[in-house]
């Protein structure tokens, strides 16, 4: 059998949070209304920092832009959204975890609440060998707008690995590591062997501390 190393992606292996920079790139691109989705940005963020966020109105929020905006065009923008908002926030602490745990022959997966078209290339680039993330639905190649399954979010991560596992069965929670940041992440931090409080916000810090849970930076 073999073990998981499960890796939150933002604010985790990322100095920063990508679908919030996703959001600010569109800003920056005059592919949205700028005040208004600037605003909204912030406000989601911060909801989402406080463990009080709405993921159904933040998906519906999000993915918008998605079904706005033909595939090929999307394309191209996360390409250029990957070299100017992406690349400057991974550490070489982040990339000296990941190749420590393929090195013990670990199987790293990153599960996220951001969306799959942001995050996908994110763990290509990051070498990883698969990931979960909140899935946009697609229908005749473009996006709709609508989320497809369960969001990757709190206790959606847990049904998400869940389900995962069953087709997976080389592979076991016996063992496993997990890295987050965030409060959200809780419930699957409490399903690993070795939960991992990475740079973490207040409530996991103080959490993970009551626990004896190890705590890291992945700051350069």
């Amino acid at each position: 059998m073999i073990s998981l190393a499960i890796f939150d992606l933002d604010n985790t292996l990322l100095s920063h949070d990508s679908d919030f920079l996703w959001g600010q790139f569109l800003v920056k691109q005059k592919l949205v209304d700028a005040s208004y989705y600037e605003q909204k940005n912030i406000y989601f963020y911060d909801e989402y920092k406080k463990g009080t966020l709405n993921i159904d109105e933040f998906l519906s929020f999000s993915l918008k832009p998605l079904a706005d905006n033909s595939f090929q065009t999307l394309q191209k923008l996360h390409k250029q959204f990957m070299e100017e908002e992406i690349k400057p926030h991974i550490s070489q602490k982040s990339l000296d975890l990941i190749q420590s745990h393929k090195e013990q022959n670990h199987y790293c997966l990153i599960i996220t609440a951001t969306n799959l078209f942001i995050t996908g290339p994110i763990a290509d680039l990051l070498g990883m060998d698969d990931i979960i993330a909140t899935e946009p639905e697609i229908i005749n190649g473009e996006y709709t707008g609508k989320v497809k399954g369960i969001p990757s979010f709190q206790d959606g991560k847990v049904k998400r690995l869940d389900n995962w596992l069953k087709d997976h069965p080389d592979i076991t929670l016996h063992g496993s590591y997990f890295y987050s940041d965030s409060i959200n992440d809780l419930p699957l931090l409490e399903q690993v062997t070795y939960p991992v409080a990475v740079d973490p916000d207040e409530k996991l810090k103080e959490h993970a501390e009551k626990n004896n849970w190890k705590v890291i930076s992945l700051r350069d």
